[in-house]
This record gives structure tokens, sequence and C-alpha cells, in this order.
């Protein structure tokens, strides 16, 4: 059981409040997901960062947060929005400084749509990483000089080498690639992409940061582990053959069942 990979989770401040002392017995990564919000990035996360430093007090895993999202994607053409975009990214690093974190959750601009569609247009796989770079070259800077590694997360992705080149185009140890396993579940049920333990095979050793929810590979669950149909033995097969160490984040929509979710990868002899 002590060679088994040890499991963190992304909670909201007050759950972490709530299940403080299961992130204590171990040395389980921890993902603070309040600074999604732009209302609390633009007022008051100072406070919020005190507070989960309190709240952490003693803890020994690794931590980090799930970067802003809303309302934008990094490959935006539009150079108004991409100076938004750009604000979101530094503040959210802004966080990590303060809070000590190491990871920040970036989400991927790859879509269905680009998928069948981007061959369409000469060097249309190549113009759509340039504007990444426009709107993510600054934070990439910021995140190489406080420490932290941008994780960029499968959202609508169909073609796992995307996500990876789109990783790999910056050249830079503060960029590595994350995987959900509950969208990479959705993406293989419903429009056609690998099954989950391909998208961590492609990864290799790039994956930095997984997110853990169960699925039924047809909508984005966020279900509790062993509720859905996600192949956990092959995905944590696939996991065990990286040395790079991956933050095993379980994200659920309802905090309450991490403790079972943990209970359930134990019981199947994968995780602890």
């Amino acid at each position: 059981m002590t060679d088994l990979p040890v499991l963190g989770a992304a909670v909201s401040l007050k759950a972490l409040q709530r299940h403080r002392s299961l992130f204590l017995e171990k040395p389980r990564d921890i993902e603070i997901q309040d600074f999604i919000y732009p209302d609390l990035l633009s007022s008051g996360w100072e406070d919020a960062v005190e507070q989960a430093k309190t709240l952490l007090d003693g803890h020994e895993g690794r931590v980090g947060i799930h970067g802003p999202f809303w309302g934008f994607s990094v490959d935006t053409m539009d150079p108004d929005v991409r100076q938004v975009v750009k604000k979101r990214l530094l503040q959210g690093l802004a966080v990590c400084e303060a809070l000590g974190g190491t990871h920040m959750v970036v989400h991927s601009p790859f879509t269905t749509w680009d998928a069948n569609n981007l061959d369409i247009y000469d060097n249309g796989f190549e113009q759509k990483i340039e504007l990444c770079h426009l709107t993510m070259a600054e934070a990439v800077r910021r995140a190489e000089d406080i420490g932290c590694t941008l994780v960029i997360e499968n959202i609508q992705d169909k073609t796992p080498a995307d996500r990876l080149a789109l990783a790999n185009s910056f050249n830079s140890s503060a960029v590595a690639v994350s995987i959900d396993t509950g969208h990479a579940h959705y993406a293989h049920g419903s429009t056609g992409a690998p099954p989950v333990d391909y998208f961590v095979k492609s990864a290799g050793n790039r994956l930095a940061h997984v997110h853990l929810q169960d699925a039924d590979g047809y909508a984005d669950r966020h279900w509790a582990l062993g509720r859905g149909t996600v192949n956990w033995h092959a995905v944590f097969e696939a996991l065990g053959n990286l040395t790079s160490n991956p933050r095993l984040i379980i994200e659920l929509n309802d905090h309450d069942q991490i403790p079972d979710s943990i209970a359930h990868l134990r019981r199947l002899g994968l995780a602890q």
C-alpha cells in the first residue's frame, strides 16, 4: 500500500476546512479552486490566500490552483480580449506566488470543431499555436520566475497530441500537460477520441497533473470515482509507466465524496 500513489484533491476553501484532517494524514496534493472567479481575482484574493495558508499549516503535499477560465480562450483572435486574458493569467500567478503554489491549471483551446476543421486552412494548426503564444508568453515567463508550472488541461480535445504540441512549443519547463479523465472519457464516448489511458500515454512524461473524475462518456459529470465507467485499471497502469510524478487531483462536483473516492481506488489496489 505504501508504494501506491497518494491521491490529492481539488477543493474550495470551505471544503478544505471540512476535510482538513484528510489532507494532513498523508502528503496529498491540493488544488484550490476559489481563484477561478473574476470577482475574487479583482478584489479580495489576498484575504483568501491568507485563509488558505492557515488551513494548509502542517500540510506536506504540493499546492496549486485552478486558474481563471470563465468567458475566454487562450487562443482568442481579438487583441482587446487578449489583454483581459493576459491580465487574468497574471492575476492567477500572483495568487500562486503569494500562496507558494507550484501549479496553475489553464484550459486547452482545442475544440471538437478544430479536430475536424483546422486542416482545411493552410497553417491552421500553426496559427492557433501562435495565437496561444501571443496570449500566454508573458504568463509563461512569470511562471518561470516564480517556480510555477502552467498545466494545460484537455476540455474538448479530441486529439491528445495537439495539447502536447502546444505545451512543447513554449520550450519551457514552466508549461506541461494536464489530463482530466472525465473530459477525456466524454471525448471518447461522444466525439470519437481515444480512451482515457491513451491520453496518458500520449502525454508521457510531459504529464504533470491529472484531474480524476468519473463520468459516463456522454457528459462532464465530475462524479465520485467508481460511479461512472472510466477504466481506472487502464488509467493507473498507464500512469504507472511514467516517471514525471504527476499530481493526482480528485475533482468532483460534491467535495464531500472525496473520501469515498479515495477509498474506492484503495479497494481497487490502485492508489491511497
